[in-house]
């Protein structure tokens, strides 16, 4: 379809977007600031954007876009206004809410003079009367209806499921598929949706601020493939590795009943689930493709549905763990973790964190932490390590018999038993991956930091064991093997300490004063 020649805004404009430190707003911010715009964002807490990486190229304001005084602040100079935000998790009153917050954007977007609001909401099933709508969906088509009815010109892109890790709907897919191996699910899992890849939904909302002035309408957003809710489980379950899922469709399972199922299987929050589980009851697919009129696709766009899967999975696959979610394979795809993303977001990562102050200097620690395994061990229940080596063994594993290439030096790449060492900043911090047999991926860090405080004598040992579940299996190895930590983790972390306090120790006036790291204590 050939792009649209009407005279639209050029150079670059000034942006606010509302809703920042959400799943969607969090992610557009740099992709406006990369297309070359100014951005201002309106938040009720400036202090939750602070992490992320494009905090200091953005403006950032207090506000709310219930009150008109600081949202008319806001919307000063500003060209394109994005509207990211609703009530959902609020209440029961969301509804009104977000009427009466829809209502005070616009008018004060009018007051201002701003060209354009471009809002995304939720795709609207064909045919289906609003009242016969779930409360979710008819709000948000409300809002869609609000602005559009206003004087300022907008653009309403409407969405149904957007796949990219920490989007709601692509969380509930992910944990119900990995969790459960067999479903006994509602008859929603029949309907027909059309999900979108989260690149796409940005490039659409990247490329409507500069749409020409007169166009004033709605647009449904999708990708390629429309599948039913029970086709997107089983080609999860393909993309991510995980074995064939048995889904049983039960029909007296009614929305209310599938909200409170999905609560207990998942972390998303039954508050948040249920709206999901009712806007799924009605099919939701695109009956147009005229976006493409004004943001015209580039090849290989719309994302296919396996792909954007992949997408949304590769900071796993390819096992970049670091001190949070937010950073991935790709710093700053729009498919990766944000820090501002809710807790349940971005798959399951169980965490063993354990840290000591020592007297011991950071040299003499980190000196220990570079030494382990091989010959020196793990500082802790070494027959518990040495049953894990054959176990793994057993299952057709490298074991523990590897040992190490250097019995003092570590760099990048080397194996070390069962493991593989994946980042080494010397004197701070070593990053071990697991290479044994496990339903799932592993990762041990260990710190030797500063004394916390003035930086007086001594130093602090930090570690942490990391563990990504691969399907159910998975749960129950971290859930079987987790009343064992305290005594070969916490006796990992005791013993290191005290051994480079050891070192650290002036030698007495005969032999065998030396320390012997190697040799661990219980």
């Amino acid at each position: 379809m050939a792009a649209h020649t009407s005279k639209a805004p050029s150079g670059p404009l000034l942006c606010l977007v509302t809703g920042a430190s959400g799943y969607i707003g969090g992610r557009l911010v740099p992709e406006l600031l990369d297309a070359g715009h100014r951005v201002r964002c309106l938040a009720r807490s400036p202090e939750r954007l602070r992490d992320h990486d494009w905090a200091g190229r953005a403006e950032v304001v207090r506000g709310d876009v219930t009150d008109a005084g600081s949202t008319r602040a806001a919307l000063r100079g500003v060209d394109v206004a994005y509207y990211l935000v609703h009530s959902l998790t609020t209440g029961s009153d969301f509804e009104e809410r977000d009427r009466k917050a829809a209502r005070t954007f616009a008018e004060q977007a009018r007051a201002a003079g701003v060209r354009r609001i471009v809002y995304l909401g939720g795709l609207v099933p064909t045919g289906v009367p609003v009242h016969r709508l779930s409360p979710h969906l008819r709000s948000r088509a409300e809002v869609g209806g609000i602005f559009l009815r206003g004087e300022v010109p907008a653009t309403v892109l409407r969405a149904a499921v957007v796949i990219g890790s920490g989007s709601a709907s692509f969380e509930m897919l992910r944990y119900l598929t990995e969790r459960l191996p067999v479903m006994v699910t509602p008859s929603w899992v029949g309907s027909r949706v059309q999900p979108i890849a989260v690149r796409d939904v940005l490039r659409y909302l990247v490329g409507s601020a500069a749409m020409p002035a007169e166009v004033n309408r709605a647009f449904d957003i999708g990708g390629p493939d429309v599948l039913t809710y029970e086709e997107m489980m089983r080609r999860y379950a393909a993309v991510a590795g995980l074995p064939h899922r048995l889904i049983l469709r039960v029909p007296m399972l009614t929305p209310w009943l599938s909200s409170q199922w999905i609560g207990l299987v998942t972390p998303v929050p039954s508050g948040l689930a249920r709206p999901l589980a009712e806007s799924l009851r009605h099919e939701v697919v695109c009956d147009e493709h005229d976006i493409a009129r004004y943001v015209p696709d580039p090849p290989g766009a719309p994302v296919p549905f396996d792909r954007a899967l992949a997408l949304a999975l590769r900071r796993v696959r390819e096992a970049e763990v670091t001190t949070r979610w937010s950073n991935a394979s790709l710093p700053g795809a729009p498919s990766d973790p944000l820090p501002t993303d809710p807790d349940w977001a971005g798959g399951s990562l169980y965490t063993d964190h354990r840290a000591r102050a020592t007297d011991a200097s950071p040299r003499a620690l980190w000196q220990i932490i570079e030494g382990v395994g091989g010959d020196n061990g793990w500082y802790s229940a070494p027959l518990a390590w040495a049953v894990r080596g054959w176990l793994d063994r057993l299952a057709g594993g490298a074991g523990i018999r590897r040992g190490r290439r250097d019995a003092a030096r570590l760099r990048v790449g080397d194996s070390l038993d069962f493991w593989r060492v994946e980042e080494i900043e010397p004197g701070r911090l070593l990053r071990l991956r697991a290479e044994m047999r496990l339903p799932g991926l592993a990762w041990l860090e260990m710190y030797a930091d500063p004394p916390a405080g003035d930086g007086g004598p001594g130093s602090r040992y930090r570690q942490r064991a990391l563990f990504h579940p691969h399907g159910l299996l998975g749960h129950l190895y971290w859930w079987s093997v987790s009343p064992f930590h305290a005594v070969i983790f916490g006796g990992m972390a005791r013993n290191i300490t005290r051994a480079a306090e050891r070192l650290d120790t002036p030698p007495g006036p005969g032999p065998g004063h030396a320390p012997d790291p190697g040799k661990a204590e219980g």
